[in-house]
């Protein structure tokens, strides 16, 4: 029987989830769309998971698509419709990644081309090891840039580099991905998953329902004018005010101790 497409390793506070198709540079085929959803799902579920990260099997992060399952036998068969992979699977596990009320951890661990860069980009923190590599792939094989990469990559980059990368489809290394700001950090290969997890270990401790707010404010803020904007924040800390996180926080400060956040409302 063949290794599951995606690892679940749960711990204390957080889950890893790992891509495990290693032999085709974790690229994406049905079958592992529908287990990393399925997984996502079970973490958004589980009340006792405060943090995920999200990571690869092999020498690559994601290669994107798995092309293989595009190639028809037949030269005279028309052309897939790419518009029913993208609606089925891709669009909803950006939306999943982002709608998470945990923070999500990705540790790119090598190459990330196509839709994998933008999966990771999708993340709310996103470490990558020195070795690895971002590839906005779809001009090779004359495609447009999905699951989201239009939308993140003017928006972390501005608009000429976001161009640059999307019309020459040149790779670029994860020490220029963190100067250019389009990452958190680049790492050294060895240390990755030990910062990834003392990161999610970290966030695993925190207020999780305010971080998850913050998570919210954030994605909002794109399409929300400074009103728009400023009428969520009140909201939402209304909302932070009244978990017992926040009181937990203030009688820390005022006592002069670590808090103990549970996380729940």
């Amino acid at each position: 029987m063949s290794e599951a497409p995606i690892l679940v390793n749960r711990q204390d506070g957080y889950v890893i989830l790992t891509l495990n198709r290693p032999d085709k540079l974790n690229s994406f085929n049905e079958e592992m769309h529908k287990a990393l959803m399925a997984a996502l799902v079970d973490v958004e579920q589980d009340e006792s998971c405060r943090a995920l990260v999200l990571t690869a099997s092999g020498k690559g992060f994601c290669a994107g698509q798995d092309l293989g399952d595009r190639v028809k036998p037949d030269p005279n068969a028309p052309p897939p419709d790419l518009t029913q992979t993208i609606e089925a699977y891709y669009n909803p596990l950006i939306r999943k990644l982002r709608s998470l009320s945990i923070p999500v951890v990705c540790a790119v661990n090598g190459v990330a081309a196509g839709a994998g860069a933008n999966i990771a980009l999708a993340c709310d923190i996103v470490l990558a090891a020195k070795r690895a590599k971002f590839l906005q792939a779809f001009a090779k094989i004359g495609l447009v840039p999905d699951s989201g990469g239009t939308y993140f990559l003017p928006r972390l980059l501005g608009d000429a580099r976001a161009r640059a990368l999307c019309l020459l489809a040149e790779p670029i290394s994860a020490e220029k991905a963190e100067e250019w700001g389009l990452i958190y950090r680049a790492v050294d290969d060895e240390a990755l998953m030990e910062e990834a997890i003392a990161l999610a270990k970290h966030l695993a401790t925190q207020p999780t329902i305010g971080l998850g707010l913050i998570k919210q404010a954030l994605n909002a803020s794109a399409s929300n004018s400074l009103d728009e904007q400023l009428d969520l924040e009140r909201d939402y800390q209304g909302e932070a005010g009244r978990t017992p996180d926040y009181i937990e926080g203030v009688m820390a400060f005022m006592e002069k101790r670590a808090p103990n956040f549970t996380g729940r409302r």
